[in-house]
């Protein structure tokens, strides 16, 4: 009976466990603000673009640029400006780290 029940739990919870829902790498505080719009993993869905992959060095540009309201956007100028430096490091890493 015991052997009957693990085996119904495995397979409930256990075998058909959406991966997604078990992430190697949790998202970082700072990009939590990110994941919204681009995704958990930063893939996007039109109309926002995909950030997964892209270069931390164009990440961190962008995110500047933003801030400083010199790439015009709907909201990423007041998001961006919430972040201090290392926010955007951090983010940039992340997202960069992502496939």
């Amino acid at each position: 009976m015991k052997l009957a029940y693990a085996v119904s739990m495995f397979v409930t919870f256990g075998a058909f466990a959406p991966s997604a829902l078990f992430a190697a790498e949790p998202v970082p505080l700072s990009a939590q603000g990110c994941v919204g719009c681009h995704g958990v993993r930063g893939t996007g869905s039109d109309p926002t673009p995909r950030i997964a992959g892209r270069p931390a060095a164009e990440i961190v540009s962008q995110l500047k640029a933003f801030a400083s309201n010199q790439r015009p956007g709907t909201i990423m100028g007041r998001i961006a400006r919430g972040y201090s430096d290392a926010d955007i490091v951090a983010i940039a890493a992340y997202f960069s780290a992502q496939k």
